[in-house]
């Protein structure tokens, strides 16, 4: 059942990270934290990936893990600049920002590292199991 669910999470938060990324909004405050925004480019990135992930593996099962990682990375990595082209050329007060796509690329590298490594580590578990 859960499997089902995580195609439904990503398109929301797909839909999430696009309202954020080209609404505008008159104040918003950062607080004393400088680039807080590259901090929740990073985390929106992250969930994205890893969203991404289990919705490949959990559709597909017959996928590697490197292949659905690959997918997952590469079509965040573009979602994030494709979001800054829109930005761009589509709104009035957003601008495109190279650092945005750095840092959203960055949560997507840092979603594929936890991944991999969780996939490690499950994986030298259920051997351990089976031993």
């Amino acid at each position: 059942m859960l499997k089902k669910i995580y195609p439904w999470a990503l398109v929301l938060w797909i839909g999430t990270i696009t309202f954020f990324c080209l609404a505008t909004f008159k104040s918003v405050p950062l607080g004393s934290v400088s680039n807080l925004d590259k901090i929740v480019h990073a985390f929106f990135y992250l969930v994205f990936t890893i969203l991404f992930y289990l919705s490949v593996k959990n559709s597909f099962s017959n996928t590697s893990s490197f292949k659905a990682m690959a997918l997952s990375f590469f079509c965040a990595v573009l979602y994030g600049i494709l979001i800054e082209i829109i930005q761009d050329k589509f709104t009035a007060t957003r601008h495109a920002d190279i650092y945005d796509v750095l840092a959203n690329t960055t949560g997507a590298t840092i979603a594929v590292l936890l991944i991999y490594f969780s996939n490690k580590i499950l994986s030298s578990e259920s051997k351990k199991i089976s031993h």
